[in-house]
Parts: C-alpha cells; structure tokens; sequence
C-alpha cells in the first residue's frame, strides 16, 4: 500500500520504510528535531495507514451498538467514540474509532485489520438493513499534532471549535471539502484530516506552508512512534492482537460498562467484575543505554514474567523506555525486571501509563 503522498514525500528527501506492508515515510531530515517540532509546536504526519469504513442502512445503529464494546446509540451527528471489534472471548480483532454523521456511521481504522474488520462484521449481518462500505479508496488521513495544532488549522483557514476527543466537523482546506477530527495520535493536543485522496497533496501543502511560522514541520514514523510510546498509545500489530485480551491492553476508554451486550461483553464483565486480568500492558524505563527489541522477555529472579513489544530511545527521558505485557504480580510502580538482552542482563522498572513528565 502506498500514500497518496508518496510522490511529495520523495521530492522532498524523505527516507522512506516499508511498515507491516504500508510504505511510509520513516523521517524527512532529523527524527529528534521532527520530535521536538511535535512536542513544542505542530507536525505534520501522514496517517494514511489509517482509513475508514462507513456503515449506513436504518438498523446501523442498533447493529453497531450490539457489535462494537462502546456506546454507540448516545453518538449525535458530529460526536464520535473510541471502541473495540472482539471475538466471543473477548480478544481484540480491531481497535478503531466510531464517528456519527447525519445519516451514516463511519469506522476509522488501521488499514492492515480493514479486510478483517469487514469480515468479522459481514459475518452477523443477517437480516439487518446494514451496508458497509470501504472508503480507502476515496480518501486519507492527515495528522496534525502538538500544542499549536489548533493554531495551525486555523492559520489554513479550516479552524473548528471541536472540544471533545473524537468529535469532528466539515471544513475546508485548499479549497478542498474535508473533515476535521479532534484525536491525539501522540498524547498531545491534535487533529485528523480525512481529505479526499486527489487532494492530498494540495491539503498537504497548504498545512505546511501555514504552519512554518509557527515552528511546524513534516514529521515521519520514527518520531511519532516516540511519541506515542511515551505517550503509552498501543499499536494494533504492534502492542496488541487477536491475541491479547482488551483489558490486559488497558483500552478501558473503549469500553462501556452500561450500554448492554456486545460481542465479547461477558468475557469483559467477568474480568471486570474479578477486578485484574493475568498480565497487563505497562510502561517500563530501562536502565543503562542498551536498547531492548520487540520479543525480549522480562523476568523476575529466574522466573518469566513478561514481555517486551515496543521500545525507543527516549528524548524526553534520555534513555530507553519500553511497552511491554506484565504479570499482575509485579505491576506495582517502581517494580525492577530483568530482561534478557542477548544473554546481556538490562534492569527496567516498572512505570504508569502514560509515562511520568520528568
């Protein structure tokens, strides 16, 4: 799968990555000066790895609430939700986000769970007045993040008065009819742009050339996986799978505890109700400059206690920092594992979610 942006991308020098099957661009000049761009004024991110689904039909509303994990009956046209896909056992078949037009739903999501998604679903449409439709092929997604986001947007002529995560709003940017969503990719203050595809570039542009004042930069892959990891947002494909249970990925905000049932529901009551799963995603700041990988298994004493999936060296920090599953045992703050490096012994401690201003 390639951007619509891709042309702009190599013109402009970017050192492009082949990610799970998408190509993007990894940086454009300097990862830690796109970084600082995100955390002390605005970037540019191209989120075309995102895409969306729209559901219409009378019955999509009632179809979707008994499917997704959150309230999707309470959404009024421009509000929107985070919510989960699961199995009967509550495993996670897709993390995504749910917004309410006048007279549809829309799905956004990761573009490599979009084929499965529409599966899962197509499956329990039966007698339902349900139509879901891929729109990847119509449009991208443009991120722009950081403390002068709104700014940003409102420089380009396309300021919205959007106050609460998802919500979102019709505007126009190089006079190009888009939608912009309220959302952090980063845990900053932030913005999704979905443009249609044709007008990537042009949107593209007029953010960039109304940013540059303002300190605004393109910013790539590796510096908004800083970003996110720091800011402990977990990866569909990355942090969590159709594996992981969606409590153990303390995706909570997706959840509604008051809506019904949904697929998966009883699996996520019962753990509720227990009040721990076995393991659970945690942050983990590592000791010394040796950086961990993907795999690498914690421990305790001799005894196995988890596992690494992301990590990073962190500016904010000066040192690595991890996601990674731990038991329940050693989930309290503060907590040293060892984890096993190449037969090298590297010491991290266990951190709260998102991790800690230092």
């Amino acid at each position: 799968m390639q951007s619509p942006l891709a042309a702009w991308h190599t013109a402009h020098g970017a050192v492009v990555t082949d990610d799970r099957g998408i190509s993007l661009p990894e940086c454009f000049a300097d990862i830690e000066h796109e970084y600082r761009a995100v955390r002390d004024a605005a970037g540019l991110i191209d989120l075309s790895f995102r895409v969306q689904i729209g559901a219409s039909g009378e019955d999509r509303v009632s179809f979707l609430q008994g499917m997704l994990s959150n309230d999707v009956e309470s959404l009024q046209s421009g509000q929107g939700c985070p919510a989960t896909l699961l199995t009967d056992q509550g495993r996670i078949v897709a993390d995504l986000r749910v917004y309410a037009l006048e007279d549809s739903l829309m799905l956004d999501l990761d573009a490599r769970v979009k084929d499965k998604t529409v599966a899962a679903l197509e499956r329990f449409i039966i007698a339902d007045d349900v139509e879901l439709a891929d729109l990847s092929a119509d449009r991208t997604t443009i991120g722009v993040q950081g403390p002068l986001a709104s700014r940003l947007l409102e420089a380009a002529g396309a300021s919205a008065s959007l106050t609460e995560d998802c919500q979102h709003a019709a505007a126009r940017l190089a006079e190009t009819a888009v939608r912009v969503v309220r959302v952090s990719e980063t845990g900053l203050d932030g913005y999704a742009i979905l443009v249609p595809r044709p007008q990537a570039e042009a949107v593209w542009q007029t953010l960039l050339e109304a940013g540059r004042p303002l300190g605004a930069c393109p910013v790539g892959l590796g510096a908004l996986n800083m970003l996110r990891i720091e800011a402990g947002i977990p990866w569909y494909g990355v942090d969590m799978d159709e594996d992981r249970i969606v409590l153990e990925v303390g995706l909570d905000h997706a959840l509604s505890f008051n809506k019904g049932c949904y697929l998966g529901q009883e699996v996520v009551e019962r753990a509720s109700a227990r009040g721990r799963v076995n393991r659970k995603l945690s942050g983990l700041l590592v000791q010394g400059p040796q950086l961990p990988q993907s795999g690498d298994k914690l421990f305790s004493d001799t005894r196995e206690v988890g596992w690494i999936t992301s990590a990073i060296l962190s500016p904010r920090f000066g040192r690595p920092i991890a996601l990674g599953y731990v038991r329940r045992e050693h989930l309290e703050p503060g907590t040293q594992l060892r984890i096993d490096r190449n037969g090298t012994p590297v010491i991290a401690e266990i951190a709260v979610l998102p991790f800690p201003q230092e």
